[in-house]
Order: C-alpha cells, then structure tokens, then sequence
C-alpha cells in the first residue's frame, strides 16, 4: 500500500460495508500477508488456508483498527499471531500422516515396511526428507539429543558438555526420543498396509 492517506479510505469504505473496497484491500494487503505466512507457517496448515484465515480475522477486527498505527503494522500482528497460534495449536496435537509424506518419502516407508535392502541412491533424499519429519514430532529437547547423538555423532560425554545435562538423561531422553519416533514410523507403516 503506497500511501496511508489511500489505507485509510480503503479501511473507511469497507467499514461502510464496500465489497469492492474489501476485495481492493485484500489485493493490496495479499504480498505482505503470503510473506509472512510463508516465513511462519507451521508444518501441517497449507499457506492458503493460513491467508484465508488471516484475512477473515482482519476484516472482522477491522473496526477496532485505530490507525495509531500503520494498517500494515497492524496487519503484520495479527498475521503473525494466528500462525504462532496455528502452531502452537499443532504442538499440542502432533502427528504425522502419511498425507504430510512426499511420494519418495512414503516409497521409503514402504520399502522399509517390505524389505531389509539398503536403500537405492535414489530415495536417501526422500528418506532424509523422512528423519526430519520424525523428527518434527519430537519435543525440542529430544530433538536436540537425537541430532547431537545420530545425526552428529557425538558421545554422551560431549552432550553432557554442551547441554549441561547428566549422562542419564542424555540417554534417557534419546532412548524416549527414538521411542516416540518408532511409534510415529510404525503407525505410518500400519496405515500403508492396511
């Protein structure tokens, strides 16, 4: 939006129920919204169910908008808040599906639910693609521990250096880390054969 005096009439007209002015402010509002959406979208919303969100939010709260602030401030706020809410909302209920899974990522599921092969050269980016979302469904702690200990091949010893934590939890968390991920994969591999 080039000129506040422009948002300002803008945000008057669609409070006067404009549908014309409501669809205006949307175009011109939309770059900044998908931007932001994009650089805080949580793993499991789709970038245009967020938008849409946001901008039915925005246009009902647009009467409590002052304009003490730039609308694109204001704006930025409530975009960024429902994504952070989005997010929090799927830490609360974390889950994998096969559905948040590329084709090559649940080739690999399946691969490894049918065989013991190696895996092929041509699905180890699919399978690295996999770790990560497992690893998604960790807690930030077991995360941490599970890169430090596999993924980085550190011992206990050089954990318990760098996160301050005993050499018992360092393995008791990996041990409930590489639980949950099992759990994660098996359900994954349970609902590709049935």
């Amino acid at each position: 939006m080039a000129e506040d005096g422009v948002s300002r009439e803008l945000v008057a007209a669609v409070l006067q129920k404009d549908e014309a002015a409501a669809r205006e402010l949307v175009r011109s509002l939309y770059p900044l919204v998908a931007k932001l959406v994009r650089s805080h979208r949580p793993a499991r919303t789709a970038e245009e169910d967020l938008c849409q969100m946001i901008f039915i939010k925005i246009l009902q709260k647009l009467p409590q908008f002052s304009g003490a602030v730039p609308l694109e401030h204001w704006v930025s706020r409530i975009a960024i808040n429902t994504c952070l809410n989005q997010i929090q909302a799927e830490k609360a209920r974390p889950e994998l599906r096969e559905a948040d899974l590329s084709e090559e990522q649940a080739a690999v599921i399946r691969n490894l639910a049918t065989t013991t092969d190696e895996l092929g050269p041509d699905q180890s980016f699919a399978s690295r693609q996999l770790v990560e979302h497992l690893m998604n469904a960790l807690k930030p702690a077991e995360r941490l521990v599970i890169d430090l200990l596999y993924l980085q091949q550190r011992s206990v010893s050089e954990i318990q250096q760098v996160t301050g934590w005993s050499g018992a939890l360092v393995k008791v968390r990996a041990f409930r880390a590489r639980q949950k991920m099992k759990r994660v994969l098996s359900s994954l591999t349970l609902r590709e054969n049935a």
